[in-house]
C-alpha cells in the first residue's frame, strides 16, 4: 500500500531522515521502532504530508503522493495521529467525533439559513454514526463529557476514533502508547487489532513498548540514524545482534525492554 524509497528529510546539516526505504503492506500493522533521533516521528511527518522531503518518493497504491498536504492525503484514506492528543478540549467527546468528515452542509453559512432540513439530516447520520464508534472502543460512557478532561488513554481512544469517522485506508500512530496506563493501553490494542481484521484497517505504529509492538504489530521495522536498520517479526527484530547492539540492548540488559 505505501512504498517509501530513498527518503531524505534534512535540517541544515542534520539527517533525520536519511535514505530510508520501506514498504507497508496492505493490511498489515506494521511497528515501526528505534531509539529516540531515529527518525521515526519525521518519517510519519514526511509519508503524512506535514513536513516536505528533501528528496526521494513516497507512493500509495502504485500513486504518487510525495508532498501532497495533510488535507489531500485525508481524502485518499491516509491519516496520522501523534504523541500528544490533539483534542478539542471544550467540545464533547461525541461533537469531536462528529466534526471529523468534511463538506458537511453546515460549513457553509447561507445553506445554514435555507437548507436546514438537510443539516439536521446530516448531523443527525453523524450522531449516530459517533455513538457507534465510541460503543466500539468502548467509551460511550464519557460521549457527553468535555474531551479535555479525558485520561491520556482516552485522547488516544477519541484519536483512533476520528480515523472511524472516516473509513480510513491506512493510519500511522505515533507513541499511541506514550502516558497511558496498562488497561488502556490493552483496550487500545484490541481496537487496532479489530480495525485490522474487521474493517481492513492497515496501520504502522511508531512504539516504545515492546511487548505493545509484539502483541499487535507484524512485521516491525527497526530505524537507526535514519534510516532502515532491520525487518522482520518481533521475535526475529529481538534476536536481531544489530539491532540489540544499536538499540534494544540496554533494555535487554536492565530487564526493561525499550523504556520511552
Amino acid at each position: 500500500m505505501i512504498k517509501v524509497e530513498d527518503l531524505h528529510r534534512h535540517f541544515g546539516g542534520f539527517r533525520a531522515v536519511d535514505g530510508a526505504s520501506l514498504e507497508i503492506e496492505t493490511g498489515s500493522i506494521t511497528g515501526l521502532i528505534g531509539p529516540n533521533g531515529a527518525g521515526k516521528s519525521t518519517l510519519f511527518n514526511v509519508i503524512a504530508g506535514v513536513l516536505p522531503p528533501t528528496s526521494g518518493r513516497v507512493t500509495m497504491d502504485g500513486e504518487d503522493i510525495t508532498g501532497l498536504p495533510p488535507h489531500a492525503l485525508f481524502h485518499k484514506g491516509l491519516l496520522r495521529t501523534f504523541q500528544l492528543a490533539h483534542e478539542f478540549s471544550s467540545m464533547t467527546v461525541r461533537e469531536n467525533l462528529m466534526m471529523v468528515p468534511g463538506g458537511q452542509t453546515g460549513e457553509t453559512i447561507w445553506k445554514t439559513w435555507f437548507q436546514r432540513g438537510r443539516i439536521d439530516r446530516e448531523e443527525a447520520a453523524l450522531r449516530q454514526k459517533a455513538d457507534e464508534v465510541l460503543d466500539f472502543l468502548t467509551i460511550s460512557h464519557v460521549a457527553n463529557e468535555k474531551a479535555g478532561n479525558l485520561s491520556g488513554g482516552q485522547k488516544k481512544l477519541l484519536e483512533l476514533g476520528r480515523t472511524m469517522m472516516v473509513d480510513a485506508k491506512v493510519v500511522f500512530l505515533d507513541e499511541v502508547g506514550a502516558g497511558v496506563n496498562r488497561t488502556l493501553l490493552g483496550t487500545i490494542a484490541d481496537a487496532i487489532l479489530r480495525l485490522n481484521k474487521e474493517r481492513g484497517y492497515t496501520f504502522c505504529v511508531i512504539e516504545h513498548d515492546m511487548d505493545f509492538i509484539g502483541k499487535i504489530c507484524d512485521p516491525v521495522i527497526v530505524m537507526a540514524e535514519g534510516k532502515v536498520l532491520a525487518k522482520g517479526s518481533a521475535q526475529d527484530i529481538m534476536q536481531n545482534e544489530d539491532v540489540i547492539e544499536s538499540y534494544l540492548g540496554r533494555g535487554l540488559k536492565n530487564k526493561d525492554m525499550v523504556s520511552a
